[in-house]
C-alpha cells in the first residue's frame, strides 16, 4: 500500500526540499534469488529524490507543497516511470528543505514543468545503476538487462533480481552523469489517469493539514492586529483577557498582541476581551474612492513600455476607424478555506516550524534576516495545505508564529480567523485598462494600445525596479498573440498602502479580460465572427489556433443553441500553456445570469495525469467565475470592508456550470496547468453576455444590475 511520510527535522535553505536518508533500516538476505551470495544491509540513494530500501520500497521525495493540485501523485509518476518501479511499492516522503532540489516554490504553475527533466533524470539514474548492479552480479552485459516493476530482468535467461536485493551493490557504483531516458512509447504511468494517492487520507481525515498539527505542551494563539494598513499597537490592557477560562498569557509582538490559551476557542475569546489601542498611521483615510482618483492621476503620466511594435500612434492617426474602451477589475482576496496558521517551537538550538506554506524556503530565509538567526538554526516542515492560490507564498504568518513562540517560551500554534484572512491578506491588485485600437479601410486591425494602471506586486514587496514591476503587471497584455502590425503596451504604477501579492495566474486574471473583450468589441463593430477574426490573426501561432479551433468545435460554435442561450469565447496563453474557453450563458429579465456550460481546450505539452489536468482546469474555471461574478474587496477608512464569505461569497454548487475539458495531444515538454484555466473564463462569459443582451461588461464583478432589461 502506498503511504505518505512526513520527514521531520531536515535542513532548510533558500529552496525547500528534504535532506537526509529517510529510514535507514537494514536486514540481510543470505542469498540472492539466483543463488548468488549477497548481503543487503542498507538503502540505495543515488540522488536527492530517490531511495531504494532493502525491502524493495522506493521512497520518492516530493519537493513541492501539496496544495490540492496532486503533486504527491503526479511528481512520483514521473520518477517512478523512469525508475521502472512497481507503483504499489512507492512511498512518498514530503520534502522539507534541501538546496539540491533547486527551487521548491509551489507557484507559477512550475511543479511539473520545472521538475520534468530533473525527475526523469533522477529515475533514469537509479534505473541505470540498478541494471549495472544486476549485470555485475550475473556477469552479463547491462544491455541484455531491462528494468520493470521494481525488478531487473536478464532477458536471455529470464533471471530476475528485485530492487531491494540490488540496493547495496548499486550504492557502490559510480553515478552516471547522462543516464538514458525512456522512449515515451514505453511510458507506463505517464499519460495515465492514476488515482490520487492522497485522496484516501483526505477522505478519512488522516491527512495532517497545518490546522491539524499538534505538539506536546502546545498553546494556541490569536493575534490582535491593527485593522488599518500600516498601523501599529499603541497600548493594550490584558486584564479582561486574562480572566477568560483557558487563557494563559498575553504577549506583544511586531504584528500585534497575541493571546495564548489552551485552545483556539479560548484564544479567540481572550482576544475579544483584550483592550487594544491602535495608532492607525498615515493611511487611516484610504478608501476605494481615493484609489480610483489615484488611478485617474497616474493614467495621465508616462508609463513604462513593455511592448513597442511599429508606430501605434501614427497608425491610429491615419486609421479609417478607431475604438476606445476602459476595463476595470477590483482587489481580490485569496480566501483559502484553511485560514493562515503556523506552529512554531523556539528552543535554545533554533526554531522549528510546521507550516502550510507554498514557499517554506522563502519563509526560512526571511526569518533568518528579520530574527537575526543563522539559517541553519531554522527548520520548516511542510504540512498539507487547505488552499493557497498565491497567499501562502508570503512568509508573514510564519514569521509571526516564530515571534509568538519566542515570546511564549513554549510551542505555539498561531491561528487566524476568516476575518483575519480577509483583513490582512496580500491582495490581487486592482487595475484599470485603457484600450485603443484602429482598423484600416478594409476593416483590418492595424493598431492596438493597452495601458495598465495598477499597483505592482514585485515593487513594494521585493524592491524591484519599475521595469520589473511593469513586466509583471502587463503579463498577458504584452504577449498578445494576434498578428497586428502596431502594438504598444505600457504600465503606470499606482501603488498604495494596500499589500499586494500573487493571485492564481497573477495579472493574467486581468489583462485577458481587457484583451479578449475589447477584441470582441471590434469584431462586433466590423461585423465579423469573433472566432473567425481571431483565427485570421493566428496564422503563425499554430498552438494558439489549435486550442481555439478545438474549443470552438467541441462547443459547436456556429451551431444553433436552445432558445435564450448564447456563446462567447476567449483565448489566452500563460505559464507556457495555451487555453481557449467557450462559455454558454442565459440572462433573465432581472439580470440573473446563468452560466450553463464551459468548454475548455488546453495544450500543455506532454500530460502526466490527464485527470489532474482536467481537475486543474475545472478548479481554475470555478475560481475565475467566482472572481468574475462575485469577487471584490473594497476599502474604507484604511481597512477592508468585507469580513467573511457572507460579504465575499464563493460560487455555489448550484451555480456551477457543466465543464468539458479537451486536451490537445502533444510531444512537447510539459508546461503549467495550475493557473492557465482561470484567465479565459471572465472574458468568455462577458462576451457571451454581449451576445445575449447587447451589453458590454467592462468592469468586474458582473452584477445583475449590469444585465437587467431596465
Amino acid at each position: 500500500m502506498t503511504t505518505v511520510s512526513q520527514v521531520s527535522r531536515r535542513d532548510f535553505l533558500k529552496v525547500t526540499g528534504v535532506a537526509g536518508s529517510g529510514l535507514l533500516l537494514g536486514f540481510n538476505f543470505p542469498f540472492g534469488r539466483d543463488g548468488f551470495a549477497m548481503t543487503v544491509s542498507g538503502p540505495f540513494k543515488p540522488n536527492v529524490w530517490l531511495q531504494i530500501d532493502p525491502d524493495g520500497t522506493a521512497k520518492l521525495w516530493v519537493h513541492r507543497s501539496p496544495l490540492g493540485q496532486g503533486v504527491r501523485t503526479s511528481l512520483p509518476m514521473i520518477l517512478a516511470d523512469e525508475l521502472g518501479a512497481d507503483w504499489s511499492k512507492i512511498e512518498r516522503v514530503q520534502g522539507d528543505a534541501n538546496p539540491d532540489f533547486g527551487s521548491q516554490v509551489t507557484g507559477g504553475s512550475t511543479s511539473i514543468r520545472t521538475s520534468w527533466v530533473p525527475l526523469r533524470n533522477a529515475g533514469a539514474t537509479g534505473r541505470a545503476m540498478l541494471i549495472a548492479a544486476a549485470a555485475q552480479t550475473w556477469g552479463v552485459e547491462p544491455s541484455t538487462c531491462r528494468a520493470y516493476n521494481s525488478e531487473v530482468i536478464h532477458e536471455p535467461s529470464d533471471r530476475k533480481l528485485g530492487y531491494g536485493e540490488l540496493a547495496e551493490l548499486a550504492s557502490t557504483l559510480p553515478v552516471p552523469s547522462n543516464p538514458p531516458l525512456k522512449d515515451p512509447k514505453d511510458f507506463r504511468y505517464i499519460g495515465k489517469s492514476l488515482p490520487r494517492l492522497d485522496h484516501p487520507a483526505r477522505a478519512k481525515g488522516e491527512a495532517v493539514f497545518g490546522l491539524d498539527f499538534k505538539l506536546p505542551g502546545m498553546l494556541f494563539a490569536c493575534v490582535a492586529r491593527c485593522p488599518v494598513f500600516g498601523g501599529s499597537v499603541q497600548s493594550y490592557d490584558a486584564s479582561d483577557a486574562m480572566t477568560v477560562d483557558g487563557v494563559r498569557d498575553v504577549v506583544e509582538v511586531e504584528s500585534g498582541v497575541a493571546v495564548l490559551a489552551e485552545s483556539t476557542w479560548a484564544a479567540m475569546k481572550g482576544r475579544e476581551a483584550l483592550q487594544v489601542e491602535f495608532d492607525y498611521g498615515p493611511d487611516a483615510d484610504l478608501s476605494s474612492e481615493g484609489i480610483a482618483k489615484l488611478f485617474d492621476e497616474r493614467q495621465q503620466e508616462a508609463g513604462v513600455a513593455t511592448r513597442e511594435d511599429g508606430d501605434t500612434d501614427a497608425a491610429i492617426a491615419g486609421a479609417a476607424r478607431t475604438f476606445d474602451a476602459v476595463y476595470e477589475v477590483p482587489y481580490l482576496s485569496h480566501a483559502p478555506l484553511e485560514p493562515m496558521n503556523c506552529t512554531a517551537h523556539w528552543r535554545d538550538d533554533g526554531v522549528e516550524l510546521w507550516a502550510p506554506s507554498q514557499a517554506p524556503q522563502w519563509g526560512r530565509g526571511t526569518m533568518a534576516q528579520v530574527l537575526g538567526m543563522p539559517l541553519e538554526k531554522i527548520t520548516v516542515h511542510v504540512t498539507f495545505v487547505g488552499g493557497a492560490f498565491g497567499r501562502r507564498l508570503m512568509p508573514d504568518f510564519m514569521i509571526e508564529a516564530a515571534r509568538v513562540a519566542k515570546a511564549a517560551g513554549v510551542p505555539v500554534k498561531v491561528v487566524w480567523t476568516r476575518e483575519d484572512d480577509m483583513h490582512h491578506d496580500f491582495y490581487r491588485p486592482a487595475s484599470r485598462h485603457i484600450m485603443s485600437a484602429a482598423i484600416d479601410g478594409e476593416d483590418t486591425l492595424v493598431a492596438w494600445k493597452h495601458r495598465v494602471v495598477s499597483p505592482s506586486i514585485v515593487g513594494p514587496n521585493l524592491g524591484a525596479d519599475a521595469n520589473a514591476a511593469a513586466g509583471e503587471a502587463t503579463g498577458g497584455a504584452a504577449d498578445l498573440p494576434y498578428a497586428i502590425p502596431n502594438i504598444y503596451v505600457d504600465h503606470c504604477a499606482a501603488d498604495t498602502a494596500v499589500p499586494t501579492g500573487w493571485f492564481r495566474s497573477v495579472f493574467n486574471t486581468q489583462t485577458p479580460f481587457a484583451n479578449e473583450c475589447f477584441l470582441d468589441e471590434i469584431a462586433a463593430a466590423t461585423g465579423k465572427d469573433p472566432y473567425e477574426l481571431r483565427m485570421a490573426m493566428l496564422a503563425d501561432k499554430p498552438r494558439h489556433a489549435g486550442v481555439l479551433e478545438l474549443a470552438a468545435k467541441k462547443a459547436g460554435w456556429g451551431d444553433p443553441l436552445p432558445e435564450g442561450r448564447f456563446r462567447g469565447l476567449a483565448l489566452h496563453y500563460s505559464f507556457q500553456t495555451y487555453v481557449a474557453e467557450v462559455a454558454e450563458v442565459s440572462v433573465e429579465e432581472d439580470g440573473t445570469l446563468h452560466v450553463h456550460r464551459v468548454v475548455c481546450a488546453i495544450d500543455c505539452g506532454i500530460v502526466i495525469n490527464p485527470d489532474e489536468v482536467t481537475a486543474q482546469m475545472e478548479g481554475g474555471i470555478v475560481m475565475g467565475l467566482t472572481a468574475a461574478l462575485k469577487g471584490e474587496i473594497t476599502l474604507e477608512k484604511g481597512r477592508v470592508v468585507q469580513n467573511n464569505f457572507d460579504a465575499y461569497p464563493l460560487l455555489t454548487m448550484r451555480e456551477m456550470p457543466k465543464v468539458e475539458v479537451h486536451i490537445v495531444p502533444s510531444t512537447e515538454a510539459p508546461t503549467g496547468v495550475g493557473e492557465p484555466g482561470l484567465p479565459p473564463i471572465a472574458p468568455a462569459v462577458a462576451n457571451a453576455i454581449f451576445a445575449a443582451t447587447g451589453k458590454r461588461i467592462r468592469r468586474l464583478p458582473i452584477r445583475p444590475d449590469d444585465l437587467s432589461a431596465t
